[in-house]
């Protein structure tokens, strides 16, 4: 058997440090001391402390989950690796992101559709693609999406948006053309559109 010794505040929050036999055991969420109605001087058995140190974690691993996706979408890739950097063991995080699918906290293809459609229009398929795969986004998602939302003329077209503004008062010679095709070839654009591009914003200039 082991004593409640001491249940101490932190700061502010709801968080408190819990002691045994005057031995620091943890931080805990007040949820779940209150779901035990725990106060100093009561004794249970280990299993119970175990059991508490559990429950404990997957709330508090599910509490921070929710606390990011409310601020902004994630990927369910980017909500594990945000858990586990911030120290939460492998089960309390799936535990905690199976809930939060089951909320409909995280759904890759919406995430998808979100961030192609936010960035459309200045980047390439192929950087959107590779972008969204480092993100966990599953490729087939990935080119249905992109299939949906950007077709080719419509990256033509973005590109040449993009072209005007990165030739704003400069002159095209062949040292800004290297550069050119340099600066979007590093974006994933194909070297054929980059092409079209710069002789169509070259002609319109003449």
């Amino acid at each position: 058997m082991k004593t409640i010794t001491e249940i101490k505040k932190i700061g502010k929050g709801l968080r408190y440090n819990l002691y045994l036999d005057d031995e620091f055991f943890g931080v805990y969420e007040a949820e779940i001391l209150a779901r035990h109605c725990l106060k100093t001087g009561q004794s249970f058995d280990d299993d119970f402390f175990e059991d508490l140190k559990i429950e404990n974690g997957d709330y508090a691993c599910f509490n921070r989950g929710l606390t990011l996706l409310e601020k902004s979408m994630k990927s369910e890739k980017m909500l594990k690796d945000y858990l586990r950097e911030k120290g939460y063991p492998k089960s309390c995080i799936e535990k905690a992101s199976e809930k939060l699918k089951e909320y409909g906290y995280i759904d890759d293809t919406a995430f998808c559709e979100n961030y192609i459609n936010s960035y459309l229009n200045s980047k390439s398929k192929r950087k959107l693609k590779y972008d969204l795969l480092a993100k966990g986004i599953k490729e087939n998602v990935i080119d249905e999406k992109l299939e949906q939302l950007l077709c080719d003329e419509q990256e033509k077209d973005n590109l040449i948006n993009l072209a005007l503004k990165y030739m704003k008062n400069k002159e095209f010679d062949i040292k800004n053309k290297q550069k050119f095709y340099n600066h979007f070839a590093g974006k994933g654009y194909d070297y054929g559109i980059i092409a079209n591009a710069w002789e169509e914003i070259q002609n319109g200039r003449n």
